[in-house]
């Protein structure tokens, strides 16, 4: 059981606090007098102070030797875990006829007959030859290898003696040390229990708890206790705490980076886009005169923007795995994800409190139910009325958008038995709130307690069971008055097109195909019957399935089919619906089919579903029952009691327990994760802000916070910042604010000393100089359309479809029974060039401009982009249609504006490095247009040509031969391409190289 620190109460000021003793022993030692005013650090605890009750002690267990204590509560839950599964779980299946439960059986050895162990020489015990691979090698597979220190418990083991105390003695050995919460071996955590006390008794080190505990207590700010004291801006206490470990670390800060090089950080970092250089030169004269008030209103400009939203929405998308398809065989499209992805925008923009983000995105139908019920004084009758009518108000309909959090996971139940298909959702669902809420990776639990973590796999089960009145559906909701509705009737123009081809050549062939099904009933004298009416008729009593039909009709009537369903519900774009949930009971799994979810309820009177613990995640395997609930490991009660300390609470008083009716779970959940007095939760949002600004979080793995994640570096300041989220009323941009004014942030991104850096901090973890970072594809390809102007920069709406590889565009996509309709780009430069986060993004068919720069796969959660440099992105940036195109769009820009090349050069310079050129520069690059105008003079590029129809080839499923059908692409009858090379002379074309220059300069590409 670990102590808990007390938390802050709300009402106070900003504080700073009691908490863990420094990693970095000298840290504290060395602060400044000034700082020894603000801080005050308990040295003499460990990881919580109540669980310094000294080492264990057994000395209330009458005559039992220590090598029996070691041997019950090391040796003895080791052997269990690495040797029984094959040497004693099963005795009917004992390999080698070895078993090892017992220690007469050990001496007895197995079918060689030589003992196991050798009592008082573990040298000369084959058993000790196998742990340490000397010969033999057990167990056998690399992972699964004892560590030293295991190793060790065994050897000391069998050298005193190789005791096996009796069950009684081993149970009064655990009983004792079950009330010593911390021992050299490690702490007791106390959770809801695994499944075995082995697990439950299991001991951490402490330091692999730290984001369980409460967060570090700030003691009361200097000025409520001494009214001479000043108080400390929150920015400065960012710099304190990380100058400190830089002092530590024996380095020098470095200077601070210029204000060119600052405007072009922060606006990228806060909304993705380039400064325009009337903007840095608007900030450069403020810089000189005030650099801290001209920084300070820098970022609340930037913060104001509505493409900070987009920015920060960006990041969220690329942690909760946002795309506009389902993925898996048939990546079905999610027609109306779009709005989901508009209400993250918009909540980013509009500053919404992160606690009622949190709420709406888990349980938003939830409050809109209760809202419906208070506003029309309603029963549970009419309240499920207006779910299926959708009579919401704006606020209502909000929160239903936003439970689209609750559909991004990739699903499909295509050839899936109801139950699976269930549990793939659920166990997603889970899991991706554990991730991108509480940090916590659950999937890991889902087959037995957590390895390394203190998460037992009936923590994993109540929340399986908290969603297990979770629905799919794809809901009814009005349109609302901010939303960008625009290209609605343009966009449902081209979709019925395309279903009304489909249609018509379905059409074609099913009436060639009744036409003999006619002349066949003619034939035996029998009335006729449509295909719907024959259907279950007898073999005898009707013609073939495809009568009339060759098998190539027969291959094109299913692709026809197939297209009909895809436009039809590709028309749902243009509809006031959203993907949502909604909660219903039930006996049994719902059949669903991925094509279409509707509110469906089977059941009059719903049943309540029974959950249970399932033995290696196997439907099969049911265990104990169990009821919804949360983590136990934080010790945070679901009515808000911080800090419970005991397991045995479980029962009618489980701390953990939610509401067991169909309504109300998800809510009771979201309510939890959103408690400010749960740790895991601000820590993790306060780390992933960190992680924007900085390219990495404070602790490493922003979606593992366990044993096996990055510590976080510096755990004071961590806490601090989740602090000041709460104490701040749970406002985001008041924690950038904060973040982006300390001196940390406006560090030059050089070392003072760079070998000093090398020895002591090769990878920055202290923060002496700011780290450079690539531009992510998003921001590379948004900062080449502001560079030349073709940018639309209109918030939200309907998915775009910008111009990709034409080949990739057109290549052959398998879906179920069938081949997806090809990508065509939207038809004009207007609506193809708008911001990267609203492409239409298809999980089976990845942009491959935005892959190659590790666009993430939106079918696992990215909790940090990979920025790896390859040889094929040297080839994209220097020959790829989309640069190509905007280097001959960012020439035509310059040409309009300047005549000489000079001035085209130097405007180039500063709209895309932000920086004017040097006169040696210059110099070179009009040299280079030159004879790069020669050179175009006599070479002319290849035009480009659009194809409006394509031949598809498939193999006919039954007959196996193969078929061809054909395929419109009607956007290109009316499409309004990109400036190509061929559009423009020879002069254009050569500037347009000297552009395409500066975009492949790492200038460009990285931030300083």
């Amino acid at each position: 059981m670990r102590c808990r620190l007390k938390s802050p109460q709300s009402e106070q000021p900003p504080r700073l606090w009691i908490g863990h003793n420094v990693s970095r022993s000298g840290s504290i030692a060395r602060l400044s007098a000034v700082r020894c005013l603000l801080w005050t650090v308990i040295t003499a605890i460990g990881i919580c102070p109540a669980w310094s009750s000294g080492n264990a002690d057994l000395s209330d267990t009458p005559t039992v030797s220590k090598s029996a204590q070691d041997f019950t509560l090391k040796v003895l839950p080791m052997l269990k875990s690495k040797c029984f599964g094959c040497h004693g779980d099963d005795p009917e299946q004992l390999q080698g006829d070895f078993d090892m439960r017992a220690r007469a059986a050990l001496l007895g050895g197995g079918e060689s007959g030589e003992a196991a162990i050798v009592p008082g020489d573990p040298d000369g015990s084959p058993l000790v030859w196998a742990i340490r691979w000397e010969g033999l090698e057990m167990p056998p597979k690399e992972n699964d290898r004892l560590t030293e220190t295991q190793i060790q418990s065994v050897v000391s083991w069998i050298a005193a003696g190789a005791p096996w105390p009796s069950q009684q003695e081993q149970n009064a050995i655990r009983a004792a040390a079950a009330r010593q919460r911390v021992t050299d071996d490690g702490v007791l955590v106390s959770t809801s229990g695994g499944t075995s006390d082995t697990w439950t008794y299991r001991r951490y080190q402490p330091d692999d708890l730290w984001a369980y505990q409460p967060l570090m207590t700030p003691i009361a700010s200097a000025s409520s206790g001494n009214q001479s004291a000043p108080s400390i801006a929150p920015e400065n206490v960012i710099d304190m705490l990380v100058d400190a470990a830089i002092e530590d670390a024996g380095l020098t800060p470095a200077k601070m980076a210029s204000p060119q090089t600052l405007i072009r950080r922060v606006t990228f970092d806060l909304t993705g886009l380039p400064p325009r250089p009337e903007q840095v030169d608007a900030f450069c004269k403020d810089y000189m005169t005030d650099a801290d008030a001209a920084w300070e209103a820098l970022i609340d400009r930037l913060l104001a923007e509505p493409h900070f939203g987009e920015r920060q929405t960006q990041h969220w998308l690329d942690v909760s795995r946002y795309a506009d398809t389902g993925g898996m065989s048939n990546d079905y499209e999610r027609s109306n994800m779009w709005r989901y992805r508009d209400y993250v925008v918009r909540s980013f923009n509009e500053d919404k409190p992160y606690d009622q983000f949190i709420i709406e995105q888990i349980a938003g139908d939830e409050l809109a139910d209760q809202s419906v019920a208070a506003r029309l004084s309603a029963d549970a009758a009419t309240v499920r009325q207006v779910q299926i009518s959708g009579d919401y108000t704006p606020r209502e309909a909000e929160w239903i958008i936003a439970t689209g959090f609750l559909r991004l996971g990739p699903w499909d139940s295509a050839m899936i038995e109801p139950e699976p298909a269930r549990q793939m959702y659920l166990d997603d669902v889970v899991n991706s709130v554990g991730q991108t809420f509480l940090s916590t990776t659950m999937r890991c639990v889902k087959c037995h307690d957590h390895k390394f973590d203190p998460i037992p796999t009936r923590d994993y089960y109540r929340l399986y069971a908290t969603f297990a009145t979770t629905q799919m559906a794809e809901r009814r909701v009005p349109f609302l008055p901010q939303e960008n509705t625009d290209r609605l009737q343009t966009g449902r123009r081209q979709v019925q097109r395309m279903l009304d081809f489909a249609a018509a050549e379905k059409g074609k062939l099913i009436a060639k195909r009744e036409a003999a099904a006619r002349r066949w009933f003619d034939q035996r004298g029998l009335d006729y019957q449509d295909a719907d009416q024959r259907r279950d008729l007898p073999d005898d009593q009707k013609p073939p399935r495809h009568v009339g039909l060759d098998h190539i009709e027969q291959g094109q009537l299913k692709v026809r089919e197939q297209d009909e369903w895809i436009w039809t519900r590709r028309l749902e774009r243009y509809e006031p619906m959203a993907q949502s949930v909604f909660n219903s009971g039930g006996s049994s799994a719902p059949k669903v089919n991925a094509r279409k979810l509707r509110i469906k309820r089977n059941d009059e009177q719903p049943q309540t579903p029974e959950c249970f613990i399932l033995g290696g995640g196997d439907l099969t395997a049911p265990g104990d029952q169990v009821t919804p609930g949360v983590l136990s490991v934080c010790g945070l009660s679901t009515t808000g009691d911080a800090h419970l300390q005991t397991h045995e609470a479980l029962g009618d008083d489980d701390p953990f327990r939610l509401t067991e009716s169909i309504e109300g779970r998800r809510l009771g959940l979201a309510r939890w994760i959103a408690h400010p007095d749960n740790p895991l939760t601000t820590r993790s949002i306060v780390n992933r802000i960190w992680q924007s600004h900085f390219g990495r979080g404070i602790a490493a793995n922003p979606n593992n916070f366990g044993g096996k994640g990055g510590r976080p570096t510096h755990p004071e300041l961590l806490d601090y910042l989740a602090h000041q989220l709460v104490d701040g009323g749970w406002k985001l941009k008041r924690l950038h604010r904060m973040i982006l004014l300390s001196q940390t942030y406006r560090r030059a991104a050089v070392p003072v000393d760079a070998k000093a850096v090398a020895r002591s901090d090769p990878d920055n973890h202290w923060l002496s100089y700011f780290p450079p970072r690539r531009l992510s594809a998003p921001e590379i390809r948004d900062a080449m359309l502001a560079a030349t102007g073709e940018l639309n920069r209109k918030v939200g709406g309907l998915p775009v479809m910008p111009e990709i590889n034409m080949e990739v565009a057109l290549q052959p996509r398998m879906i179920q029974f069938s081949l997806a309709p090809a990508y065509q780009p939207s038809a004009t430069p207007d609506q193809r060039n708008r911001r990267t986060i609203y492409a239409y993004r298809v999980r089976g068919q990845a942009d491959p401009f935005l892959e190659l720069f590790n666009q993430p796969n939106p079918n696992e959660s990215c909790e940090r982009r990979e920025s790896s440099a390859v040889t094929p992105q040297a080839f994209t940036l220097m020959y790829s249609d989309m640069v190509t195109d905007r280097s001959v769009a960012m020439a035509l820009r310059l040409q309009q504006k300047h005549e000489s090349p000079k001035d085209q050069l130097s405007a180039a310079f500063r709209i895309i490095l932000g920086r004017s050129p040097s006169p040696e520069e210059i110099d070179r690059l009009v040299r280079y247009i030159d004879d790069m105008t020669e050179y175009h003079q006599q070479v002319q590029p290849t035009p480009v040509n659009y194809p409006r129809r394509i031949t598809r080839s498939l193999v006919e499923e039954f007959s196996g031969k193969p078929f061809q059908y054909q395929e419109i692409l009607p956007v290109f009858d009316r499409y309004t391409p990109d400036v190509k090379p061929t559009d423009v002379d020879a002069p254009t074309r050569s500037l347009a190289d000297a552009c395409l220059l500066l975009f492949n300069t790492n200038e460009f590409l990285y931030l300083q």
